[in-house]
């Protein structure tokens, strides 16, 4: 199944896409669920076409826990070695944003990076989850981009405040709930050129092992986003530019990079 969030004429709705095709199909419709996607849906009997609607990022997250340098080679690209334990920081709610929304630059900042990854929507309140119980409390994926303010984040020795500006956590298009995340190929694009290209079986860390890492340190409620990591070939984005991040099997969620005025 795949979950989105929506605003409709009707207002904002959790929605079940259904049909075939990519995020802009005509064939796609959204049908309205009722109250929330967790557990097994109910559905109120509105539908509307998928071009009809404005599609949100496919979640309202308490927190979104991300998990750095967890492919080797975006580690070495970096300067430093791959950690032998995950390596979490936070970004908060406010960074999320959904498909086509634009990612807002901010003046103090005079490079930042795009950073596409998998992204894991956590479907029940959850602590101390063993990794081989981890996918019971997996609602799905989802597509990401870490967006980091790269000169900030060296600058501060801790990534709050790069990785923590209002937009900087792009979500979408929409949650796959029915995919295997262990090989799936990631590439990010810029302006149509690609710039990152790997595969999720790269993962030095893989998703079980993040659940339960994080969930030892914190409670996870439903909703809650844990980004997976980037791969090798970060780079800068400029004002007018757009990036797109695809993962195989979900979709592609894309972005228009722009400058905030003083």
């Amino acid at each position: 199944m795949r979950l989105g969030r929506v605003a409709s004429p009707d207002g904002v709705a959790f929605v079940s896409i259904e049909g075939e095709g990519g995020a802009d199909a005509a064939s796609l419709t959204a049908r309205e669920i009722a109250e929330h996607p967790f557990g097994t849906p109910t559905f109120t009997g509105r539908s509307w076409p998928l071009a009809d609607v404005r599609m949100l990022a496919p979640i309202l997250a308490s927190k979104v826990v991300c998990v750095g340098k967890n492919y080797a080679a975006h580690a070495a690209e970096m300067g430093g070695s791959a950690p032998e334990e995950p390596v979490i920081f936070m970004k908060p709610s406010t960074s999320i944003v959904g498909p086509n929304a634009s990612i807002i630059l901010p003046p103090s900042s005079s490079r930042v990076d795009y950073e596409g990854e998998l992204a894991v929507v956590i479907g029940r309140p959850c602590k101390d989850v063993p990794a081989a119980r981890a996918l019971d409390v997996i609602l799905g994926y989802t597509v990401a981009n870490d967006v980091t303010a790269r000169d900030q984040q060296s600058k501060d020795g801790q990534w709050t405040r790069a990785k923590g500006y209002d937009t900087f956590c792009p979500l979408g298009p929409w949650i796959e709930t029915a995919v295997d995340p262990s090989d799936l190929e990631i590439v990010t694009e810029l302006d149509g050129e690609v710039k990152q290209r790997s595969r999720t079986s790269l993962l030095l860390h893989d998703i079980p092992k993040l659940v339960e890492w994080v969930t030892r340190v914190m409670t996870l409620l439903p909703g809650d986003v844990i980004l997976t990591g980037t791969p090798e070939g970060v780079g800068q984005m400029q004002s007018g530019q757009q990036v797109s991040v695809t993962v195989e099997g979900i979709g592609t969620l894309t972005n228009s990079v722009a400058t905030k005025h003083r």
